[in-house]
């Protein structure tokens, strides 16, 4: 399989100006699912449709791998142990997040019914993007045999690694503000949730910021600036909607960046 690198690009390029156009759009009007989900939309039940959106995320960089030539030049996985191993690595993080998302998330969830159309986007883009982060890894990406001692993959790992104990725990703090069955709404408290009212999305915008970091791609640096166009607006919105619902909402809370937005 030759290591296309037109496609790559496009596909790169095309997650930076859809990230952007994302960006203003969400500014005007805030993507229809959770709780500004339109009355009537045609839905599946939350579970179903987490998983379906996101299991692609896993499935189709584990499928590269699987039926993915690794002994040819494009794909050769018997490179040096710096390049195996950084390949390796940065393939493990990407996956780990989705096995989590469509495999554990998805069958804890308590949230709303999601309208079938954001599926169908959200499952359109996992699978696209999974077949650009996979195939990058897999056949194009490159790494010196000095890359595990490079302070960008210890940075980058560390703050992977930060960003998704952060994303876990502000999951695990909303799961708990619902018994099964409900879909009111309560003020989240502890964790990053005492500094930001997005903390779940600034785990997410962590943990895909140091998967570039590490990767120092286009590909990995268009999926981070996807992420951070996609879900940054969502927690500002989140932040105005508790502010609207809640009279004692905490006042120092910031929407995503703690003492600053």
């Amino acid at each position: 399989m030759e290591c296309q690198h037109a496609a790559v690009g496009a596909l790169s390029w095309a997650l930076l100006l859809g990230g952007a156009a994302y960006l203003l759009r969400q500014t005007r009007i805030p993507a229809r699912y959770g709780r500004y989900v339109v009355a009537g939309a045609r839905s599946c039940p939350a579970r179903l449709g987490w998983f379906l959106q996101e299991v692609p995320g896993l499935l189709v960089p584990l499928l590269l791998l699987l039926t993915g030539d690794r002994t040819g030049s494009s794909g050769d996985w018997t490179g040096s142990t710096g390049d195996r191993t950084g390949r390796t690595l940065l393939l493990c993080t990407f996956v780990l997040h989705y096995f989590h998302r469509s495999l554990i998330y998805a069958f804890l969830t308590r949230g709303r019914a999601i309208p079938l159309t954001i599926v169908l986007a959200a499952t359109t883009f996992c699978s696209l993007n999974g077949f650009l982060q996979g195939h990058h890894l897999l056949h194009c990406a490159r790494f010196q045999h000095t890359w595990l001692r490079d302070a960008r993959l210890a940075a980058g790992f560390l703050l992977f690694v930060v960003g998704m104990i952060i994303n876990l725990h502000s999951d695990h703090i909303l799961r708990g503000l619902r018994r099964p069955g409900e879909t009111v709404y309560r003020i989240p408290r502890g964790g990053m949730f005492e500094f930001v009212s997005g903390a779940n999305f600034l785990g997410e915008i962590l943990e895909w910021g140091g998967y570039a970091l590490a990767s120092w791609s286009l590909p990995a640096t268009a999926f981070a600036f996807f992420t951070a166009c996609s879900i940054g607006p969502r927690a500002y919105q989140h932040h105005r909607d508790y502010q609207q619902r809640f009279g004692d909402y905490p006042r120092h809370r910031k929407a995503l960046i703690p003492f600053i937005l």
